[in-house]
């Protein structure tokens, strides 16, 4: 791939960034900063300019915004025609323990999660703005489709009062609407557990398609739990505290129940006015095609993953009998760098959250990446004629593809050879302090992107596990209503899952396709390197890094000046952007 090489904008993008960021940090608190001024000739209005070919040094090395402690807010209480906010549910739910003594609360665990966080956090804010700018038309529909999974409670009694679901301007977003305080609970606890078992894993019941029964008032509003209907007392404490029947439905704890909202086809808007509807997200799709949700007796549900089980049994309510599982509310993911943003902002966002409980998240969220997600090790390595070859074997531990939801995300291979005196012979996907991979075509040029590689043979190269989004012309787009197919999907493959028999949906897409050695379950990929002139054993390193929020995202993004969007800049700006370990490896090899 023919690789083009760009002038750095130096001292104008690192004095912009900085304004940028001042800005944010200068308003009061709760407010968006409007417009700054744009420099002539910049870029974007995130002011990250396209980077230079082969750089040797962090771009903008500018230390993350120390976060100041602050205890957050206190949990949401409102009461709509069909949702009560979280603190009606920890009044009788909290300071629950399992039989470690460990802190088990649902409220506790679920405040600093992005379920929790699903309608404040900004960059879901600032994408929703950017896609109405650059298609003022569809605004309604946009809003519609956007609040129905990230202001569920909100959009759902909007629609059951008659009225039409809008976030910005009167909408939502706006405290004197009179769901703002349902939109800002983003996916709480009186959603999720009052969808109805209506026709779940069915086509009808993706993007945003579950049933709540808003027919029914309090007292007789139905509230599913994973275990049997607590005794008649019980529910009486239910129905008289909450206003909430109690009913145990199994639907709760099964993978349809979160496919509802993490399937997700959006629309796309094409020169030639053929609808078409883009896979923007399938992990339940995914999980179906692969060993882990092949419909066998030992299926894992998502739950098992991203609700890990407390130890032994909870009690629930003072009195009532202890339950085993119990699902923690911790929704553990790989947002890291997002939930960084959040606690870096609890104050001006109002979260509610304190800055502890976002560092548990994060801490939750890293592990999980670490533990749980994939593995790499360098399998062979030997060295002949002056030359390194050594083959970097990846495995895929989850049960969808690795990275999934949301088209931005991406992991790559940072792979260096080392010699005896610690000189680099070779480096591959090195991250620079903007968020970038350096040599990375898509951050050289917004309509480029990296290939897949089985073998790589220069520094230039990068083997990097992401979706390409592209318009009906097959241009490179980052604007999801133009989407039309991805170019690109070499995302690590789940174990079990058949490229060859899979779905549209869920294709591999690209050089990945073709290569014998990804694969369901894991990928190889051969560096060659020459290290004539350096001096043996030389050590081999191998890093997976993972990153939800990528460099030519936020460049992409920044073009729209909105408040949203500015106000992103800055939080970005300030941000931690250092990629997240997954998994790393070493070997040391001497001709």
């Amino acid at each position: 791939m023919l690789k083009r090489r760009f002038t750095l904008i130096l001292a104008g993008a690192a004095i912009s960034v900085l304004l940028a960021a001042a800005a944010v940090l200068a308003a009061p608190s709760g407010e968006v900063p409007g417009p700054q001024p744009q420099p002539a000739g910049s870029e974007s209005r995130f002011f990250l300019p396209l980077l230079g070919r082969g750089m040797t040094a962090p771009l903008l090395p500018p230390a993350p915004t120390p976060v100041s402690a602050h205890p957050g807010y206190p949990l949401a209480r409102f009461e709509t025609g069909s949702f009560t906010g979280p603190a009606v549910c920890d009044k009788c739910h909290s300071d629950l323990k399992d039989e470690s003594g460990a802190d088990v609360t649902n409220s506790t665990l679920w405040r600093a999660t992005m379920m929790a966080n699903a309608a404040t956090d900004p960059l879901w804010q600032a994408k929703v703005s950017s896609e109405i700018a650059r298609h003022p038309e569809l605004q309604s529909e946009i809003e519609r489709i956007c609040s129905r999974c990230h202001m569920p409670m909100a959009n759902v009694q909007a629609l059951a009062n008659g009225q039409t679901p809008a976030i910005l301007g009167d909408g939502f977003l706006n405290p004197a609407n009179p769901l703002h305080e349902a939109a800002l609970g983003g996916v709480s606890c009186t959603l999720c557990h009052q969808i109805q078992p209506d026709k779940l894993g069915t086509d009808e019941s993706y993007s945003g398609g579950f049933v709540i029964d808003t027919a029914q008032s309090a007292p007789d509003r139905q509230l599913y739990g994973p275990y049997p209907t607590p005794d008649m007392i019980g529910a009486m404490v239910m129905r008289s505290g909450a206003g909430y029947d109690p009913i145990q439905g199994k639907h709760i704890q099964r993978s349809e129940l979160c496919a509802t909202c993490h399937t997700l086809f959006t629309p796309t808007v094409t020169a030639e006015g053929a609808p078409a509807a883009f896979p923007e997200q399938v992990p339940y799709q995914e999980w179906q095609h692969s060993s882990f949700g092949d419909g066998t007796v030992d299926d894992q549900q998502c739950q098992d993953c991203h609700m890990p089980t407390a130890q032994g049994a909870v009690v629930l309510f003072n009195g009532w009998p202890a339950h085993e599982p119990f699902y923690q509310h911790t929704f553990v993911s790989s947002n890291v760098t997002m939930l960084k943003i959040l606690q870096a902002h609890v104050a001006e966002l109002k979260l509610g959250a304190s800055t502890a409980e976002f560092q548990r998240a994060i801490d939750d969220d890293a592990a999980y990446l670490r533990e749980k997600s994939a593995d790499v090790n360098v399998s062979s390595a030997q060295v002949a004629g002056g030359a390194l070859e050594t083959v970097v074997h990846v495995t895929n531990k989850v049960g969808h593809k690795f990275p999934t939801g949301y088209p931005s995300r991406r992991a790559w291979l940072h792979v260096v050879v080392s010699d005896a005196q610690g000189r680099v012979a070779f480096e591959s996907g090195r991250a620079v302090a903007h968020g970038a991979v350096l040599d990375n075509d898509a951050d050289l040029d917004p309509a480029a992107f990296e290939g897949h590689y089985d073998l790589i043979t220069s520094p230039d190269q990068v083997q990097i596990y992401e979706t390409v989004m592209a318009d009906s012309q097959g241009a490179v787009t980052y604007t999801l209503l133009n989407a039309n197919h991805y170019v690109k999907d070499n995302r690590l493959l789940p174990d079990g899952f058949d490229k060859a028999t899979a779905k549209p949906e869920v294709a591999v897409v690209g050089e990945a396709l073709a290569d014998p050695n990804f694969v369901g379950g894991s990928d190889e990929v051969t560096y060659r390197v020459s290290v004539t002139g350096f001096s043996a054993p030389f050590t081999v390193s191998v890093e997976l890094l993972y990153q939800p929020v990528p460099y030519a995202f936020v460049h992409d993004l920044g073009s729209d000046a909105t408040p949203e969007t500015e106000r992103f800049a800055g939080y970005y700006a300030a941000a931690d952007k250092t990629p997240a370990l997954v998994a790393s490896a070493q070997r040391t090899v001497a001709p």
